[in-house]
């Protein structure tokens, strides 16, 4: 604990005036937080998170800089080297794996040099042995990482990657033309072009973006950079994986160009059996560091300036498949995916051909530019938000030495030399976005004159500017 402790008390009655009632109205005297906002959109519902953040015009700004010509050179370059598989060649400088990581690394270079050495870029690699599958030679997997250092948290990490290997329909065919435009040149060319326009800005915490490799054999690059990263203590506080975020059309032909759907974890893949029995007694299923970092996205980047719906789904993954992510899950750090919202799967990990007069293959044709721009909106907002916000507060505990109708919340302050205080934010128990906010000061323990047993409560940080962290869900301290 440290000396900046005191014991606020909150009553009930002053919580819910200080808060916005469930379904979203603004939030009054609450500086950065919007109610439900009109739709810019015409996705499924147009709703809004009931507790939203306004987009900072320097936040507007950013997103007005992101290029969809850009993106689409991007793409259409990666599907020129005929094959990124990652048993394909390479040294060949004009076809292959090894002529896509190149060309990757010089392209990440030069958008890094606005930042003035304040970006870096570099190739991560390592050999695989052979694994009895996918992987049947010892084979280097080289990730290309640029890393913008932040200016006052660097220690913190944020992650946002898409994979540059590609497939066909033999998953060890590393010969034939497998363009991957969808899966996953779209998710590259979103992580560079988002590299591109923040590498002239200054976030206070470190922003890594990252091209990955060998995802499509067993999503081998970035389990190497997150083992990377948990053997050096790195604090990645949030991780996002862009893969198949290149179109919006579903297989019947049907569009839907306002929505990308982002896959949150609820019980978290690294849980050990001691945090699964405290889970299942407090209910902690949908609130797990995944599920968090989902509702605070939706929070700032569900809004007009990305014009995006950002549709949350309570799963790890889709059927039968896995992502980048998981690595992160893995090693227990904040992980989720964003993927289009209706796959056509003639268009995925297929061989291009044409059958029965219908056209096969992950072929740029069937890219949508302006729809990845809008992705590229979205992630860029969220990565932002999260890089010039408060962290996550750490080691937020519920009080439960006792049997009383209060709750009483602690948690260790940051070190953030723009930290402004906190927030305590409750939602009812079968409610899937937390509905209601007091803002509490800057302590580092308060007691609400409601009972824990009845609704959920989490911690959020906010700083001198109005920018909220995501939230942290206690668990309990008898």
């Amino acid at each position: 604990m440290t000396q900046n402790r005191a014991e606020p008390r909150s009553s009930r009655r002053t919580f819910l005036a200080a808060s916005v009632a469930a379904g979203g109205v603004s939030l009054a005297g609450i500086p950065g937080v919007a109610g439900a906002a009109p739709g810019g959109h015409d996705g499924d519902d147009g709703d809004r998170p009931p507790l939203a953040q306004r987009p900072s015009k320097e936040l507007v700004g950013i997103l007005r800089e992101l290029d969809r010509r850009r993106i689409e050179s991007y793409v259409r370059k990666l599907v020129s080297f005929g094959t990124r598989h990652t048993l394909s060649s390479q040294d060949d400088p004009a076809r292959g794996i090894g002529a896509a990581r190149d060309w990757i690394l010089a392209e990440m270079t030069k958008n890094a040099q606005p930042s003035g050495g304040r970006m870096t870029v570099e190739l991560q690699s390592y050999i695989q042995e052979p694994d009895g599958g996918r992987i049947p030679t010892p084979t280097r997997i080289t990730n290309v990482v640029a890393t913008l250092r932040g200016s006052s948290a660097p220690e913190r990490v944020y992650v946002v990657s898409g994979h540059y290997d590609s497939r066909v329909t033999d998953v060890l065919n590393g010969t034939a033309d497998a363009p991957g435009a969808d899966d996953d040149a779209s998710g590259v060319a979103i992580v560079m072009e988002m590299a591109r326009v923040l590498a002239k800005r200054s976030p206070e915490a470190t922003i890594v973006f990252t091209a990955v490799a060998g995802e499509e054999q067993g999503l081998y690059g970035s389990r190497h950079m997150a083992a990377l990263y948990k053997a050096a203590g790195t604090d990645v506080q949030g991780m996002f994986t862009n893969d198949i975020v290149g179109s919006s059309t579903a297989d019947d032909g049907t569009r839907d160009p306002f929505t990308v759907r982002l896959f949150t974890e609820g019980v978290p893949t690294a849980e050990t059996p001691g945090e699964g029995n405290i889970r299942r007694s407090v209910g902690g299923e949908n609130d797990s560091p995944a599920r968090q970092l989902g509702r605070f996205v939706r929070e700032v980047a569900d809004n007009d300036a990305t014009g995006m719906h950002v549709r949350v789904i309570y799963r790890r993954d889709r059927y039968l498949r896995g992502g980048d992510h998981i690595g992160f899950l893995e090693q227990d750090y904040p992980a989720a995916r964003f993927t289009e919202p209706n796959e056509d799967y003639a268009h995925q990990h297929q061989d291009v051909r044409v059958e029965n007069g219908k056209q096969f293959g992950d072929l740029v044709e069937f890219c949508d530019f302006a729809y990845m721009l809008r992705v590229a909106k979205v992630n860029t907002a969220a990565m932002w938000s999260l890089a010039t916000a408060p962290g996550t507060p750490k080691n937020v505990k519920i009080l439960t030495a006792a049997l009383t109708n209060n709750t009483d919340l602690v948690w260790d302050r940051g070190t953030e030399p723009d930290l402004a205080g906190y927030e305590v934010v409750q939602r009812e128990t079968t409610a899937p976005e937390w509905t209601h906010v007091i803002g509490v000061g800057d302590v580092t323990t308060t007691s609400i004159d409601m009972s824990k047993d009845n609704v959920f409560f989490g911690v959020r940080a906010v700083d001198k500017a109005g920018r909220r962290s995501p939230v942290a869900f206690p668990v309990p301290q008898s």
